[in-house]
Parts: C-alpha cells; structure tokens; sequence
C-alpha cells in the first residue's frame, strides 16, 4: 500500500520540536553541493599531489580535517624543537591550499544564494533545535540575516562572545532582552565557522557579514588555525573524529540524547555513515518524525520506516511530506 506523502502545512503544527537537516538541504540551496566528497573533488581535479595521498592512504581515511590537523601538529611539534623538517610543512601547505581549493570551488557565494535566506529563517525559527549536519554557511547566513531585522526570536549557537563553546548550553534557551521565542543550532559534525588552534582549542569565526567565506579561508591560510569538521568517513570513523572534539562529542553526547517529542528530517538520506545519529537519538522519547520526500519517492519511504523502526521503535508514527510544499525549507 503506498504512503500518503502529505503537504507540509498540513502536518507543522504537530512538530515545533527539533529539525535535522542533510546535504539535501544544502542541495536544495544551490546545486554546487551536489558532490560526492571534498577528496574526490580535489583527486578528480588534480588538486592533490600524490605524497598528499599517500597521507590518506596511509591514514586509512578520507577527511580533510583530520589530515590537515595531523600534519599540521606534527610541523608545530618540528618547530619547537627546532627540527628542520621541510617536507613535513610543504604536504601541510599542500593539503591546506587543496583544501583551500576545493572549498572554494564548491561553496556558493553569499550573494549566490541570499535570495533564499528568508525563506530559510522561517522556516527554522519554527524549531527549539536545529541540527545541521552540513558544514556549509547556510545556516549561518540564515541566523544573521535575521539578527538584525527580527528582534523577537533569536537562534543561538551556544558560543559566547569570545567565541567559546559554552558546556551550559541548555541555559541559552530562556529568552532574554525582550526575546519571545529562541532556537538552538548545532553542527554534530561540524562547520566551516569552527577551528582548532595549535593547542587544540576550539573556537567559532565570529563575521556576520557577506565576506565570512573567505575570511575563514584566510584564518586557514595564515596557519593560525585549522578548520572544526568532519568530512567524510564510515560512522565509526566519524564517532572517532568526533569523540576528539569537546564541541563535537558534547553535541553527540548531550544535545543528540536529549528529550524531544518530534523530529522533521529534510535533506537526509538516512545513509549508513550517519546512522550513528539516530543510535544517539535512542531512548530521547520521539513520539512522531516528519520526513521530506522527493518526489514521491515510495521505495524512499519504505527504507525511511524500516529505519526508524529499527532505530526509535515501532511505536513511532512516521508521516511523509513533499520537500516542496510550501513553507518548509527554501519553498
């Protein structure tokens, strides 16, 4: 028997709990995210030397953060004790200018997709939570361009002014200055606006302003930092990423667990690398899940049920909605 798959206006008022959003989302925004990974990009453009893949090879991975971060701390550690080193530093720089690269070949500009923010901010302001599991500035763009214009409800990514991760992030969901409602945003695996330091602290970029991209792609560039995501992987390589990050593991370990009724998912394939997210998800007391279709995809629907069942239960109503409708997302 085929699924319903229903408008979304006809099923928001029920889910005002937390969305989850996938690389379909980003998608949906612009079709310069329609890639497989950051590495395959690079190799298929030639934009990686072959000692740089042999550092992946050998690594047994295929994220860029995690091999940047490795070659980054071993010429740190050369430096110090004044160890000459040259071809350490040179396969630094030669990932990081790939990196560098391939970011920019990929990530739309601000003026690119502004269009869609307002779209975007509705939508999401009627959410407690936002997970994002996109490290694109999509969302980001979205939370300032309502910054300045709606003074009523306020996203909040729990980084305070010096740009820190707060671990009382539940704190930031009182309203204050005249706030009637907040949303809280997290990135379980990361964003382009986070960075390590040398000595692995862990802060976020702070620019609101249509230039954010390319001043990230400066602090990379000035060997100051480097960048807070996890690309590509297995799951279980990306729990392992993630449990060496405070911000990372906290999000995973916290935020992923806590309560809520309701979940939307828009964007997500439900993929075997990510299914550590509903694993966490166990137990958090999810009563109903809204999940976007494209197109009426029924064999879609099928694998989502089996999922969750799996996963949250059998005791989970599951509904099905058109990402197109109007009102969810860019629509």
């Amino acid at each position: 028997m085929p699924f319903d798959i229903l408008q979304w206006a006809d099923i928001s008022d029920n889910y005002g709990c937390t969305v989850l959003l996938g690389n379909g989302a980003s998608i949906a925004v612009s079709r310069s995210f329609t890639y497989e990974s950051l590495l395959g990009h690079a190799i298929e453009r030639n934009l990686l030397p072959d000692d740089a893949r042999q550092l992946f090879r050998f690594f047994r991975t295929e994220d860029f953060e995690l091999i940047l971060r490795i070659v980054w701390q071993a010429t740190n550690v050369n430096r110090s004790l004044q160890i000459p080193d040259a071809r350490t530093y040179d396969a630094y720089v030669r990932v990081r200018e790939c990196l560098i690269q391939t970011v920019r070949d990929i990530h739309p500009e601000y003026d690119q997709v502004r269009d869609r923010l307002p779209s975007i901010y509705e939508f999401l302001k009627g959410f407690r939570t936002v997970i994002s599991l996109n490290y694109d500035l999509v969302v980001y763009w979205a939370m300032a361009y309502g910054f300045d214009r709606y003074r009523q409800h306020s996203f909040k990514d729990c980084f305070v002014q010096n740009g820190v991760f707060s671990s009382d992030w539940p704190r930031f969901r009182e309203p204050i200055y005249g706030e009637r409602s907040t949303t809280l945003v997290f990135y379980p695996h990361g964003s382009l606006v986070l960075c390590r330091n040398m000595v692995e602290q862990e802060f976020k970029i702070h620019t609101r302003d249509a230039g954010l991209l390319e001043n990230i792609l400066q602090y990379w560039q000035a060997e100051s930092v480097v960048p807070l995501f996890v690309s590509e992987g297995t799951w279980e390589q990306k729990v392992t990423s993630i449990q060496n990050s405070f911000y990372l593991s906290t999000v995973y370990r916290e935020v992923l667990a806590s309560r809520r009724d309701t979940l939307v998912i828009y964007g997500w394939g439900f993929g075997a690398q990510d299914i550590h997210l509903l694993q966490r998800m166990q137990g958090s007391g999810i009563r109903r899940v809204a999940v976007a279709v494209r197109r009426g995809d029924q064999a879609f629907c099928n694998m989502v049920l089996a999922t969750i069942n799996q996963y949250l239960g059998r005791n989970v109503v599951v509904d099905f909605f058109d990402r197109e409708s109007p009102g969810c997302w860019i629509h």
